[in-house]
């Protein structure tokens, strides 16, 4: 039987929405949409990449719970409603991504309020990281 760990991270929307910041079933793990807020002070940086910042330490802290990292993520969503935050933004997530490279898709539109200014969501695999990875170039 397929194990299933359900993680809740303190966000008040977790319960009042009826969801969890991560769904592990067996290896597989998927991290619903995390944004910059630290969720002990409730406290939301004003900053694109600060709230990038923060939004990576709760990634990170997430899955740590279910014994994965950061060398795990096999992809990555992106979410950055302004435009002219994206070069900053992206050059930060290159420098949490680079060697993993796991498969990526950035957008540019409305989040759940004006304040919000980044979010990602993020599927791993528990071990994915340690395992040889293949690295194969064309041209398209």
């Amino acid at each position: 039987m397929t194990e299933i760990v359900k993680v809740k991270s303190g966000s008040i929307l977790e319960d009042k929405e009826g969801y969890s910041r991560i769904v592990a079933v067996g290896d597989w793990i998927f991290m619903s949409l995390t944004a910059g807020r630290d969720y002990k002070t409730r406290a939301m940086p004003d900053t694109a990449v600060e709230q990038a910042r923060q939004a990576m330490k709760n990634v990170e802290g997430a899955l740590e719970s279910v014994g994965a990292s950061l060398a795990d993520v096999v992809r990555r969503r992106i979410f950055i409603p302004r435009q002219e935050d994206v070069s900053d933004v992206m050059a930060y997530m290159g420098e949490k991504f680079r060697g993993i490279d796991p498969a990526s898709c950035v957008s540019c539109g409305p989040l759940g309020g004006p304040e919000y200014l980044f979010e990602i969501e993020i599927t791993a695999y528990r071990g994915a990281g340690a395992q040889p990875a293949k690295q194969i170039s064309i041209s398209l």
